[in-house]
This record gives structure tokens, sequence and C-alpha cells, in this order.
């Protein structure tokens, strides 16, 4: 028996994520200044951390329902309306996960297969790809463009459908890009959508990470709210990466059929993370207000710091990366990244890790320290300095 044809083939031939080689080589390193990581650099709350520790001290230890608790998902249904003015049944229109990262993956499993096609808007987060293929669906990448601060124009939308599509992916406020879709630009997708049949993902796990105007959802539109599979969760906005809490929010069909999948996969969300969950929505607005405004702060000194240097960057209103274009250095994305780390001991990330589109940028992440930041770039100016010397 050859054990490696035993791997489906869709599983076999999708490369590992670009990303962890880097992380892999600075597992080996002295005093990296990582800006590659995406997550938060604070630790989370104390009071959300309290509940979690409370809920095991009560011996809160059994499966909750599959949905996740009802008091959770009342919590998550209140949040969404006066965040972003949308409703969602508590009932049967929220589904809690593990990570928002389940909720792409189950969403994808209940709607697509072998013969559909699902539009990805790249550069992107590594998942979407990597979840469509193990479905045996076909992912159509769109290229997003840096004269478009990488947002997803109708025109681009459009030549893109074919009569096999079946899902597209709206991933704003965008990793790696840092990009948002304001009500308007949102308003001309939904143009190119509204008739057709046609499911939307969009995955909003930045949402609060938006520092210009205010994050708009597309199930906001009355047009779309059906055919809408909204992805969220608590990683990103309340510093709760490893509590793996996430939900995804829809039309009650689709969530039923997410839910089974979920129901034979996972059974449940983790108990523990999910009373933290509950009480970061009730009472962590004051510490999401905080980490923004230092997030938006990093933000500001990060871009003028890429532009000084001499890199042109396009300023991101969402998310915590900057998306800087490294082509006036004459290296590849790899070069850049590898050599930096070697000499410099900077992490950054090559931009075609989240699509081919991505060559000639690095992703640089500002959920680090206003210290490590400043270090960070002077390292990267007298890298870039040295560059054909």
């Amino acid at each position: 028996m050859i054990i490696e044809d035993m791997i489906l083939s869709n599983v076999r031939n999708m490369p590992p994520s670009g990303i962890r080689k880097y992380f892999d080589i600075i597992n080996e390193m002295k005093d990296v200044i990582s800006l590659g990581v995406g997550e938060p650099d604070f630790v989370t709350p104390w009071n959300i951390r309290e509940a979690g520790i409370y809920s095991l001290e009560k011996g809160h230890t059994h499966y909750s329902s599959n949905a996740g608790f009802i008091e959770l998902r009342e919590e998550i249904s209140r949040y969404l309306k006066r965040k972003y003015s949308l409703e969602y049944n508590a009932d049967n229109q929220i589904l809690v996960t593990v990570g928002g990262s389940e909720g792409i993956d189950v969403a994808l499993r209940a709607l697509v297969g072998p013969g559909d096609e699902v539009i990805i808007p790249e550069p992107s987060f590594v998942a979407y790809k990597g979840c469509t293929v193990f479905t045996g669906a076909t992912p159509v990448v769109i290229n997003l463009r840096h004269e478009d601060e990488f947002k997803l124009t109708p025109e681009l939308l459009e030549k893109a459908i074919t009569p096999k599509t079946k899902v597209v992916i709206i991933p704003f406020p965008n990793n790696p890009t840092g990009a948002i879709m304001n009500r308007e630009e949102l308003a001309a997708i939904v143009e190119v959508l509204k008739d057709k049949d046609i499911i939307v993902l969009s995955d909003e796990i930045y949402a609060e990470l938006t520092y210009e105007g205010e994050h708009v959802s597309i199930a906001s539109f009355p047009e779309m709210k059906d055919k809408t599979i909204v992805i969220n969760g608590f990683s990103k906005t309340y510093a709760m990466t490893g509590w793996r809490m996430g939900y995804a929010c829809g039309h009650p069909v689709l969530i039923d059929a997410m839910k089974k999948i979920h129901q034979y996969a996972i059974m449940c969300a983790p108990t523990t993370a999910q009373y933290a969950a509950l009480e970061a929505l009730k009472n962590s607005d004051n510490n999401v207000d905080e980490m923004v405004k230092e997030y938006n702060r990093r933000r500001r000194v990060m871009v003028d710091g890429f532009r000084k240097m001499g890199l042109d960057c396009f300023e991101p209103k969402g998310a915590f990366y900057l998306f800087p274009c490294i082509k006036s250095t004459g290296l590849s994305s790899d070069e850049f990244c590898e050599k930096l780390l070697l000499e410099e001991k900077v992490l950054v990330v090559p931009g075609h890790a989240f699509g081919e589109c991505g060559e000639g940028f690095v992703r640089a992440c500002y959920a680090s320290s206003m210290e490590n930041i400043f270090e960070a770039l002077k390292r990267i100016e007298r890298f870039i300095s040295t560059i054909g010397n």
C-alpha cells in the first residue's frame, strides 16, 4: 500500500499555508520582532477571563446545546442589533462555532461541492481557498487591485460570476490588506447580486476594528438579508484567539444545515469559552474601545513609517494590518521577507501567501507594542537602505 495514494487528491495537492514556514523559522531564532502573527497582543480582559474561571469553579463543564447556550445566542442577537442594525432570532438564526473559521468551513460544506464555484476576492484569509477545495468545489479568484485600495468592485464581481457560481465571499474588513467597504461601495455589489441565486458568505470578524466611519454589513441590505451568512467572533475584538469562539448568522434553513454538520463533527463550542463570551458581550465595550484606540494609534505610526522609508502604502481603515508595496526594492515578497528576517530579525509575511496578486507586497501586523513597532520600523528602514549596496 502506498499511503500517500490513500489521501484525497484535493487534500494532497493543497499546499500548506504560506505563513507557517516563517513561524517555524522564528521558533529557532532569538530576539525577533514579529509583525507576522494575526492576533492581538493584548491579553483577554480580566472580567472575561474571570467569567471563564468562575464557570469552571461552579462546575459548568457539560455540553451546551448544539447551537450554543441560548443566553449567549440572545446576547449575540442584541449585540448585532445595537452595533450593526442586524436582526437575527436567537432560536434558529444563530450558531455558536469553534472560532469564525469553523463557521466558514461548515457554511461551505453545507452549500457547495463538486461542480460548484466559490468566488474569492484576493488577497484574503488563507482558509477560504482551502475550505473550498476540501469540499470539491472550485475556487474562482478575483484579483483585487492596489489602485482600488483592494476593494471589491462590481465590475470585477460581474466578470467572475458564471452559471456555476453558488457562493461569493465578502471578506471586509480585510486580512491582509486592512481594506474596508463602505455602504455606497457595498450597494454597488448588492446591485450585482440581488437577483441572482447566489449565497454571500460575509466574514466580519474584524468589524469592530474599523477606524473611519462605521462597519456596514452586506446583510443590512434588505435584498441580501436572507441570502447572506454573517461570520463573526470574539478572537480579534476581545483578544480571545485561544478561546476559539465564533458564530454564524443567517436564514433558518441555512443555519439548520450548518448546525447539522457542526452537530456531527463538533457537538458544541467549548462551554467555558461560551461563558467568557457572554461576559464579553455584556460588559466589555470599554475594553474594546481602548484596544481599538490603541490599534488606531499604531496604525498611523506604521503608515507614516513605511511611507517615510519610501514604500508605497495605502491607508488601511480596518483590521490590524498594513499591506505595503515592496516592488521598488527589486526583491520578490519571499526574498524581502527572508532577508529581512535573517538580517534584521523582523518578521513580516509575503503578500502572495494570501493570493498570487499579493506578490510584490508584504503583510505587517500592528497588533504589537509601540516599542516593538518603532524598533521594527527602524530595522526595516535600515534593511531597505542596504539593498543594492
